[in-house]
């Protein structure tokens, strides 16, 4: 009864928690709104708790995977689990764009607005962000030596070099049990130090907030509020009538019951504006709720690089967008041939922070030149939609991992039931349980003695 005491009241301790980050948001938004000058110099609060956060997702990814890839004695399991996580996140990707550009068609939320001189230099500026092309991209993948994954945050580096090992340990057998148990404990340090690191969230989000509608301000969203609510209700009807429809059929989980049980991982991604701020609270928690952890370590990094829906969808109405604004409408055709180019391009703008003006500046240059110039147009609202994007690809990753588990066998819908239920609560101080946890290996059995 003790234990359950104490879990108790660490769970009322991380309740403050968050209850202190939405404080910490609003007050950094009045304080945005009330002194613009003074919240502007608290962007460092924000940037530097974000930063810790990533410090810990190589760390966290890699023990994930080597535990899941390590524990199944079949290869050819990990690659069919790996083409029908790239399969998925292909499929979704096109439909995120075929939503974009019904909604963009219908509301022309551009028509009507001019673009002053200013603001012309911004989308050069962008574009010229992103140089890499495919070929860089994936030769980008491979780190420079073994550790060098960790040392400078690549999560495909990392999810490369955490693969190999989970091979190498595959092959070793029972030799290798001794490691595995090794990278069991090492992973409970690591979401330990992660626990310890998310009691500064309050203050990361308010410098944040601070800095962002300090810098913005009121104008700004209300001359661009048409385009914001489209993208806004746009991304709103996604995740519930695409992504929520394909829980319920293939997984028989109800979406509504997931978001709340991801609540915390939501407020954090709106308050740093960051879905990485999330990624290692998403793998505990999917773990945690009956996703196998293969499933876990494979579809949640490779899905963030890959399976962007919010994205899609921004890229698809921004560009529309632009056009309209321009005054240089695109066709049907154009529409479609400038952003299968933009989702190839945002591929290869994975991990690169606040990438979706960047890639779309950089699809407008090398697709249509004569629209770079209306990037400047969504640049000040840039920070807002970029929530809406991080949200959307949170939820949708959160999903295609429990649709892969569902379709690979590794997903258990009876603890799942139990988790939304409260019946097995997750453990916020360490973000590891029982359940989770590596076992042990069991002890050979005795021999009987004689009578």
């Amino acid at each position: 009864m003790s234990a359950v005491e104490d879990r108790g009241r660490r769970r009322d301790r991380t309740h403050y928690l968050y209850i202190a980050v939405i404080v910490a948001v609003v007050a950094g938004i009045v304080l945005g709104l009330a002194a613009p000058g003074v919240a502007k110099e608290l962007k460092p609060l924000g940037t530097g708790f974000v930063s810790l956060i990533k410090m810990m997702i190589s760390p966290i990814i890699f023990c994930t995977i080597v535990l899941g890839v390590g524990s199944i004695r079949s290869a050819a399991k990990v690659g069919k689990l790996g083409g029908l996580a790239l399969g998925y996140f292909l499929v979704m990707s096109f439909v995120a764009l075929g939503i974009g550009l019904v909604v963009g068609n219908i509301l022309h939320p551009g028509s009507g607005l001019h673009l002053d001189a200013a603001a012309k230099a911004v989308g050069h500026t962008q574009a010229a962000t992103i140089t890499e092309g495919p070929v860089d991209f994936v030769l980008g993948i491979i780190p420079t030596t073994l550790v060098s994954a960790f040392t400078e945050g690549q999560v495909l580096q990392t999810l490369l070099v955490a693969l190999l090992v989970g091979f190498a340990l595959q092959a070793l057998g029972t030799a290798g049990e001794p490691v595995l148990r090794g990278v069991g404990h090492l992973q409970k340090l690591v979401f330990r130090i992660l626990s310890m690191i998310m009691w500064a969230a309050p203050v990361g989000a308010f410098g944040a907030m601070a800095a962002v509608v300090g810098e913005t301000g009121v104008d700004a969203l209300k001359a661009l509020g048409t385009i914001m609510l489209g993208f806004y209700i746009t991304c709103a009807l996604f995740v519930v009538l695409v992504l929520g429809t394909l829980l319920r059929l293939v997984a028989k989980v109800n979406l509504f019951q997931l978001l709340k049980y991801l609540g915390r991982e939501f407020l954090l991604i709106l308050s740093t504006s960051s879905s990485d701020s999330a990624l290692p609270r998403l793998i505990a928690k999917m773990e945690h709720l009956g996703v196998g952890r293969p499933v876990v370590g494979i579809t949640v990094p490779t899905g963030y690089s890959f399976n962007l829906d919010g994205t899609m969808i921004y890229l698809t109405m921004a560009s529309l967008f632009i056009a309209d604004a321009m005054g240089q409408p695109l066709a049907i055709g154009q529409q479609i041939s400038l952003l299968l180019f933009m989702m190839i391009a945002s591929k290869g703008a994975a991990g690169v922070s606040g990438s979706g003006v960047a890639v779309l500046a950089s699809g407008l240059q090398s697709h249509r030149p004569a629209l770079v110039d209306g990037v400047g147009f969504i640049i000040g609202i840039d920070r807002f939609m970029s929530e809406a994007r991080a949200l959307t690809n949170f939820a949708g990753n959160a999903v295609a991992t429990v649709l892969i588990g569902t379709w690979t066998g590794e997903f258990d819908r009876d603890r799942a039931q139990r988790v939304f239920a409260g019946e097995l609560p997750f453990d916020e101080t360490t973000l590891v349980d029982a359940a989770t946890a590596p076992a042990e290996p069991a002890a050979p059995p005795k021999e009987p003695v004689p009578a």
